[in-house]
């Protein structure tokens, strides 16, 4: 009986790591050129509203990224990755300053590169834990072979969560901005970026004293090049590992 468990066994794994390579490279290359109207991301927020008083719906519509205005990719890439056109999906430098501010700091911060947040956001769960860590580095190796950077410039603006059941750059300037992504000015864009790492929390249409203060920081900041980008100044560190206007936000907030 063990003599024919073990080869079974084998046989089965080998076949399940073979359908794991093949439909994970297959949706990737799927996903190189049609566009995408779904993620998982989409669908755990409309169930987790089902308990709740409001529902959540899922607001988004597609548009190339010619349909995106430029002061909006720069937006992202100030506030975001700056090194986006220069890395090859992970930004090292970025990891060590996260994890050396994460060592002395109790709110911890990310180095997620738009490569990793576009593969979490299109592939993936959003809870944070080693397997979905594993699977997004994974994810984010397939695209950045498989993808231009602009193809992933244009996911990643498609996609990305900027509110309640609001997704999607184009979805986000119609409702707060009542235009398209196309006519939105750089003030605009930059309100769109400070909202960035937290949209759940963080708002476009009522905007904390933090978001108003990184929105300034965003469009005040030198834009890197599109499609390339000179090394990052410290600036943009400062930016993505400050957090000084945010505790005086998180204790206004404690005081209403």
């Amino acid at each position: 009986m063990q003599k024919k468990f073990w080869p079974r066994f084998r046989r089965l794994t080998l076949q399940l790591m073979l359908l794991f390579f093949v439909s994970t490279f297959g949706s990737v290359f799927f996903y190189r050129y049609v566009p995408i109207y779904f993620t998982p991301l989409m669908f755990i927020r409309s169930l987790e509203s089902l308990g709740e008083e409001k529902f959540v719906g899922m607001n988004k519509t597609w548009v190339p990224i010619e349909e995106i205005s430029p002061s909006m990719q720069k937006a992202v890439l100030k506030s975001e990755d700056y090194r986006f056109f220069e890395h090859n999906g992970f930004d090292y430098e970025a990891i060590e300053k996260a994890m050396k501010y994460n060592q002395t700091h109790t709110r911890k911060k990310g180095a997620s590169t738009i490569s990793q947040q576009t593969a979490k956001n299109v592939f993936l769960w959003p809870r944070r834990d080693w397997i979905r860590k594993g699977l997004e580095a994974y994810f984010t190796v397939l695209i950045e072979t498989m993808w231009p950077k602009e193809r992933i410039m244009e996911v990643y603006l498609n996609v990305v969560e900027l509110g309640s059941g609001v997704y999607g750059v184009e979805a986000a300037s119609e409702k707060f901005f009542k235009k398209n992504a196309k006519n939105i000015s750089s003030s605009q864009a930059s309100l769109i970026a400070a909202v960035l790492p937290n949209p759940r929390r963080f708002r476009i249409d009522h905007p904390s004293a933090y978001v108003t203060s990184r929105q300034h920081k965003i469009l005040n900041r030198v834009a890197p090049e599109i499609p390339r980008v000179e090394q990052p100044s410290t600036d943009f560190f400062d930016l993505k590992f400050d957090t000084s206007d945010e505790d005086k936000d998180n204790k206004n907030e404690d005081d209403n």
